[in-house]
């Protein structure tokens, strides 16, 4: 191994130990728990070369990192698998239902008369609204025949020097090996780092010590790390205090700190036998090798697993189990995963894909393990060279070195980027080729567009297949059930029952949907807008239009518009969109300008740049100057395909540059044979035009609408976007809030900043709050005198920190909006919306069920499997388009009113609310506040888009250039080099959001 050092090589350290790194963490790229806020990675690049044609916008087909599609293992087809799972008819159920219900009212009795401030207020009621059904929910009943569960601290010395998740669990498990922690193995659990629990009273003291070595040797090294572990008593965990909680005693909402300890317990109880049979990702998940799975790319395979954790709901403990699926490495030599990965990505460099991998060496004479920090182009073992004073002090190669030292001669020496697996500001260089990756790496990056389609593929199963795979195989490979349970769930007592649990649900009656001219039937929550006229049809003056030729060109492939602007085939289609604009409402006269641009191709043009100059300077010939743009409408974009490169430039270029909107369609998908789907095509193009400039595709009937429109109300949606494992280090994060201008609920402009990295919290939260404020009292001539918020992406431990930190910008922003009125304050609402949890609700009858078995629009849940004190609901709106549906989850965590919010009102409310998402005739799965606030964040990211999606090269390098050691001074260098690059990205910012776009929803 070979590091550049002050004159000589940097040899191993911790002989027998472990290698550098992070424990694993939150895999990207799954699809096992919904949207991920968090890091979005920039999937591998696409490009090719082409060459001009004659006078035309000709066109190319793109290509990009993928493999064969796959056929998931083990899986089949699912076509003999009823649509229902367990079908029972509701009258069978009835008695459990009813006792469901009964339990609960009288939860809600006892809380009576209790104080409920606007902070985390208490359940009002349970919902009547809507048609009764029942369903099933992947939720599984706990009992606990102890009191009591005893806490220990786990201390290990020496601490471990890196990856001290792995290590440190690894080092419990020999521990469990000697004398010492054999005699206490079968009724004690840990969390692999310094927490313990206990069955019973442990001796004390407890220690021991072990000889360090990987699972993959035989035992130690000749000089291996030694290091003691001391178990001391912390406290007993008494169960008393969640029970009282779970029945609705409110003396136990005082015993927080109490209760969390419990459930954590619980679920290291439950996990004991999944954290030593599979592989396990983040905290819940769990993998293995048996399980169903499929390729998706090259050396990437999908892998089916298990998400299990415990529940404290009304009147018991349960355990929610669902299914998972995550992307993860292909074991094997990472050479070859290099190699398979350049192949499909015409020779890129791969330095997010194999991001956090674990990787492992044999060369030293014993398995020694690393994480990879980064892979840097350029720097191969042979043109890579270092000063070794272990060799005479001269300069030597790597690849010369590892001839030398280890006798290993390299056969990619020149032809494989270097493996840096060092620590920040001292890199450490691997050949690739004597580096195997580990069976169980979750994949940390976004997944290519081909990629992503097998994923989907994979993993959309009806509801009846997940849960009767829930059933037969989850609860026995976690070890909960049956013969396969855990044996150390019955020394601590705990059984887990192996029936879904059976819960009374809703479904809400859909709004009724109206245009100007025409009605439509709305039927399983969507509707079809031909011949129907919109409520407000925008006047357009001046459109223009930009052909976008990118992609490699296919020998013999014809241009798609030979003729060039005046092509007769170009001119037909503008002619359709032009009508179809028209036909629903909007004024519309003909393009005023046609541009085109050719680009230059992938392999000639890495990373896009002179592309991006070319349509840069296009664009720029459709006017000059602010004043011109601002009479520019909009420019419809024809694009061969989207990159993952020009989309982002032409979004930025619009929308911070120019000022201008932007329509972007693809032409397969704008041009395709069958005339009805272009039709319904150009339909739905027509709804984000109309929207972006300013006008109302369509209202709801004022029934629907009662509960906002009693009083001026504003609705707020806001929601943060981070960097994701392979931005460069210091990449900004982005908050987004969006909030109505107008009465009708329809028009959402945005307020945008920048923050500092993976900050949650909204720094400037009070400024863009006034800001939505003026536009709402710009628009409707008054203030509103409610303010509903609607907060995404927010975790369950995050809820209190909204309040204490988000809720006093709110009310601050109330006081400074209105110089001339200090005492303006309109009540304040806050409900926390969340689609990342796995509750899933299959039906137990035919009629309560779609085709595929999913649970009909408008389905409500807030009894059985919710807790008794929280105001919260399950609300799924929306048709479940493939695979099992997933509702979104609604917390209120603080609510001014009095009388507060009605548990009828907000469900029927939101339910209402999600029909009138203004780019799609159908209701959606997240409020529309919320999900705009999404798409605003995720639009805004394309405004930094090199920052997000490129590992950083800048910052790393100075460790190339000193050999400087000591944390402090390495933390020094990596925040200089962080905050360097976030003023970078404040520069490419600049102002953020032009003013011609302020006030619209540009993002659309």
């Amino acid at each position: 191994m070979a590091s550049r050092g002050r004159g000589r090589a940097v040899p191993p350290v911790g002989r027998g130990g472990s290698g550098g790194g992070r424990g694993r963490g939150t895999s990207r790229g799954g699809f096992d728990s919904g949207r991920g806020r968090g890091g979005r990675d920039s999937p591998a690049s696409r490009g090719g070369s082409d060459a001009g044609s004659r006078g035309g916008f000709d066109r190319g087909r793109g290509s990009g990192r993928g493999g064969d599609r796959g056929r998931g293992r083990g899986g089949g087809t699912f076509a003999n698998v009823p649509n229902i799972f367990n079908p029972s008819p509701n009258q069978a159920l009835g008695p459990r239902v009813a006792s469901i219900i009964a339990e609960g009212n009288k939860a809600l009795a006892r809380l009576q008369g209790t104080r409920s401030g606007p902070e985390r207020p208490l359940r009002p009621a349970y919902g009547t609204a809507g048609t009764p059904i029942v369903l099933r929910a992947n939720f599984f009943p706990i009992s606990i025949d102890k009191d009591r569960f005893y806490e220990y601290s786990v201390e290990i010395t020496p601490e471990p020097k890196s990856q001290k998740g792995r290590v440190k669990r690894r080092i419990l498990d020999l521990f469990e090996q000697t004398c010492a922690g054999a005699a206490v193995k079968s009724y004690v659990v840990h969390d692999g780092a310094g927490r313990l629990i206990s069955a019973r009273e442990l001796p004390q003291p407890l220690s021991g010590t072990v000889s360090y070595y990987e699972a993959e040797d035989n035992g130690p090294s000749q000089r291996p790390t030694v290091y003691e572990i001391t178990v001391t008593y912390t406290k007993d965990l008494l169960l008393e205090p969640m029970k009282r909680y779970v029945t609705g005693d409110h003396a136990s909402l005082n015993e927080d700190e109490e209760i969390k300890p419990v459930v954590s317990a619980l679920n290291l109880i439950l996990q004991r036998k999944a954290s030593q049979a599979g592989y396990r990702v983040g905290r819940n998940r769990f993998f293995y090798d048996d399980e169903e799975r499929g390729v998706l790319g090259p050396r990437l395979i999908a892998y089916m697993g298990f998400y299990s954790s415990v529940r404290p709901v009304q009147n018991q403990f349960m355990v929610n189990v669902n299914v998972c699926m995550t992307a993860f490495h292909e074991p094997g030599k990472l050479s070859d995963a290099l190699m398979a990965f350049g192949r499909g990505s015409f020779g890129a460099i791969p330095r997010e894909f194999m991001s956090k991998v674990k990787v492992s060496t044999k060369h030293l004479g014993y398995t020694r393990k690393y994480t990879v920090k980064r892979i840097v182009g350029g720097k191969t073992a042979a043109s890579e060279k270092f000063k070794c004073d272990e060799y005479g002090g001269g300069v030597i190669s790597v690849e010369e070195y590892f001839k030398r030292k280890y006798n290993v001669n390299l056969q990619h020496g020149r032809d494989l980027p270097l493996v840096d697996v060092g620590n920040p500001g001292k890199p450490t260089w691997l050949p690739a080729e004597i580096c195997e990756v580990q069976p169980g790496e979750p994949h940390y990056g976004k997944l290519s567009s081909s990629e992503t389609q097998n994923m989907l593929r994979l993993a959309s199963r009806r509801p009846a297949v997940n849960a009767a795979h829930i059933v037969h195989q989850g609860l026995p490979k976690l070890g909960l059930t049956g013969q396969a349970a855990s044996p150390v769930l019955k020394e601590f007592g705990v059984t887990v029952s192996d029936e879904m649990a059976v819960i009374p649900a809703r479904r809400l009656a859909p709004p009724r949907v109206t245009y100007q001219k025409g009605t439509p039937n709305v039927s399983e929550g969507s509707w079809n807008i031909l011949n129907v006229t919109f409520h407000r049809g925008a006047k357009v003056k001046n459109w223009k239009v930009l052909v976008v030729v990118d992609g490699p060109k296919d020998p013999g492939s014809q241009p798609r518009f030979p003729g060039g602007s005046q092509d007769a085939k170009l001119l037909d289609f503008l002619e359709k969109f032009r009508a179809k604009c028209s036909s629903s409402g909007m004024v519309m006269p003909k393009c005023s300008q046609i541009e085109g641009v050719r680009l230059v191709g992938g392999r000639e043009d890495p990373g896009r740049v002179r592309s991006m100059q070319m349509l840069e300077t296009t664009m720029g010939k459709f006017a000059s100057g602010a004043a011109a743009w601002k009479n520019v409408d909009f420019v419809l974009v024809l694009l061969e395909y989207r990159d993952d490169y020009i989309y982002p430039c032409l979004k930025r270029l619009a929308a911070v540059k120019f000022g201008v909107h932007t329509q972007c369609m693809q032409l397969e998908k704008a041009m395709p044979p069958d005339p009805k789907k272009q039709d319904q095509y150009l339909s739905n193009i027509a709804l984000k035009v109309n929207t972006k400039l300013g006008g109302i595709n369509h209202k709801l009937d004022p029934q629907a609408m009662q509960w906002l429109t009693g009083k001026p109300t504003l609705l707020v949606g806001i929601d943060v976007t981070h960097p994701g494992p392979s931005s460069i280090a210091g990449t900004p994060s982005i908050a987004g809030v969006v909030a109505n201008v107008d009465r009708d609920f329809v028009q959402y402009p945005a307020s945008l900043r920048l923050q500092p990295s993976k900050q949650e919290g909204i720094a400037a939260l009070s400024d863009m709050m006034v800001e939505r404020l003026q536009a709402y009292r710009a628009t409707s001539k008054v203030l509103p005198e409610r303010v509903l918020v609607f907060r995404d992406g927010v975790s369950e431990g995050q809820y209190d920190k909204v309040i204490v930190e988000e809720v006093p910008q709110i009310l601050d922003a109330f006081r400074r909006v209105d110089a001339k009125n200090p005492r303006y304050r309109p009540t304040l609402s806050v409900i926390i919306c969340g689609k990342r949890h796995h509750a899933r609700f299959p039906a137990t009858a035919e009629a309560d069920a779609d085709r595929n078995g999913n649970t009909r629009p408008g389905t409500v849940v807030d009894r059985g499997i919710t807790p008794v004190f929280e105001f919260s609901f399950y609300l799924q709106a929306h048709a479940g388009l493939q695979g099992t549906v997933r509702p979104t989850h609604y917390v209120v965590i603080y609510d001014e009113r009095s009388p507060g919010l009605g548990a009828d009102e907000i469900q029927t409310g939101i339910h209402s609310s999600s029909y009138l998402y203004a780019r799609a005739t159908k209701a959606v799965s997240l409020v529309p506040p919320a999900y705009y606030a999404d798409i605003v964040c995720e639009q805004a990211r394309y405004w930094i888009h090199g920052f997000l999606n490129r590992v950083d090269e800048t910052s790393s390098t100075s460790g190339d250039r000193a050999s400087e050691t000591g944390s402090a001074r390495a933390k020094r260098k990596r925040e200089e080099a962080e905050s360097q690059v976030y003023e970078a990205a404040e520069r490419m910012w600049g102002s953020g959001l032009h003013p011609n776009l302020a006030n619209s929803m540009f993002f659309l």
